[in-house]
């Protein structure tokens, strides 16, 4: 059986990883300033190199050009094909971490608000994939469904919308429908968000509706999504 979620406890959660609306405008980054502490700095190091090569012998400038400096640069270039990957190694693995962290409290949480926030998270973590999170795809299948459907309150579209979007990161084909009704909703925010997960689950059957959406959404950004769920399912 379902489990039954009141409009209520649907509260907006702290993150908003679909948030299609930024609310933070960005201060416009000033261009063609230079820092003058780092070029007094620059400069300082340049004539300060110039001076040290011209009172290096002959012998010396040939070996640094001939030997050192080749040899400095083969050693840079492995150590930085060597930190790549453990950097990645060591990021993986701090995902991999949060990932059971975030399981075990998602299982164990039981009001309706924390286990949503918890699911939002796990998702967001994961990179919105689901590899290893098999265990909880159908509780979060169920979670996000009940919410969309539910959460009608005008107040409540972006956790609507958030929901319809992480449905489509569960590659469950079965919520296709619930994201195709979800294109007729009032507010743009949760038309793009259902765009955004059909887009990730390459739902065909949903091929007309966002061409419709595409060609004549009012929202700018509800037309870009779904131009973008279009492309998903040629690729």
């Amino acid at each position: 059986m379902r489990r039954q979620l009141s409009a209520a406890s649907l509260t907006t959660p702290s993150v908003h990883p679909y948030d299609l609306s930024p609310m933070i405008n960005m201060q416009p980054r000033e261009q063609g300033q230079v820092n003058p502490a780092l070029l007094v700095i620059l400069i300082i190091c340049l004539i300060t190199g110039v001076w040290v090569w011209k009172r290096l012998s002959l012998e010396t400038q040939d070996y640094l050009v001939d030997q050192a400096v080749p040899m400095a640069a083969i050693g840079f270039v492995i150590a930085l094909l060597l930190f790549i990957p453990m950097k990645s190694f060591h990021r993986r693995r701090a995902r991999s971490k949060e990932r059971s962290r975030l399981l075990g409290l998602f299982e164990r949480a039981t009001a309706p608000e924390k286990r949503l926030d918890l699911a939002f998270a796990l998702l967001e973590n994961n990179d919105y994939q689901i590899d290893g999170l098999d265990s909880v795809v159908p509780a979060l299948r169920e979670l996000f469904a009940t919410t969309l459907e539910r959460a009608l309150g005008d107040k409540q579209h972006r956790i609507r919308g958030m929901a319809a979007s992480h449905l489509g990161a569960l590659q469950d084909r079965s919520v296709i429908h619930l994201l195709m009704t979800a294109l007729d909703d009032d507010h743009a925010y949760v038309r793009a968000c259902a765009a955004l997960g059909l887009g990730r689950l390459r739902a065909t059957e949903a091929r007309e509706r966002l061409k419709t959406a595409m060609e004549h959404d009012w929202d700018q950004t509800v037309r870009s999504r779904a131009r973008e769920a279009l492309e998903q399912m040629r690729s």
